[in-house]
């Protein structure tokens, strides 16, 4: 899906994000604003998992996710 989708629908998206990225917290998600980079920069801080690792996991998630 195309990524502009994702962010200009972000509100809904949430809650998939959630269930993706248990460790995310509540106000994690909420200051993405469904901007990808900075849900990258979260993934690694959070799981401790490296940038390309990240991107990946964001691709896979983004490929699947239907709204």
């Amino acid at each position: 899906m195309n990524w502009d989708r994702i962010e200009g629908n972000w509100k809904q998206i949430k809650g998939q994000v959630r269930q993706q990225w248990g460790k995310l917290t509540d106000d994690d998600i909420d200051r993405l604003h469904g901007k990808r980079e900075e849900l990258e920069g979260v993934l690694q801080e959070r799981y401790g998992i490296a940038k390309d690792e990240a991107k990946r996991q964001v691709d896979e998630w983004s490929t699947r996710y239907r709204m």
